[in-house]
């Protein structure tokens, strides 16, 4: 379960066996955790985040989409080789 990202007492990251799926990284924090895809950025799946705090986390896939699909990249290219 590879961390990308703290940001603003969020925990960006991924989880090993989802290499099959498109690019999407999962945020928690405290007892909240979400799902955004990618490309386009867009929210998946919600646990406990209020809408202003998805908007927010939403900003920061937006600003960090890049170091998202690199982290993904390497990542999975690793563990196929």
């Amino acid at each position: 379960m590879p961390t990308v990202l703290r940001i603003d007492g969020y925990r960006f990251f991924f989880y090993s066996n989802e290499g099959v799926e498109p690019y999407h990284i999962h945020v928690s924090s405290g007892d909240c955790a979400a799902k955004y895809w990618i490309d386009p950025v867009a929210l998946a799946d919600n646990i406990g985040f209020r809408a202003p705090e998805l908007n927010k986390i939403k900003i920061i896939v937006i600003q960090h989409r890049e170091t998202f699909k690199e982290a993904w990249n390497e990542h999975f290219s690793e563990k196929n080789q």
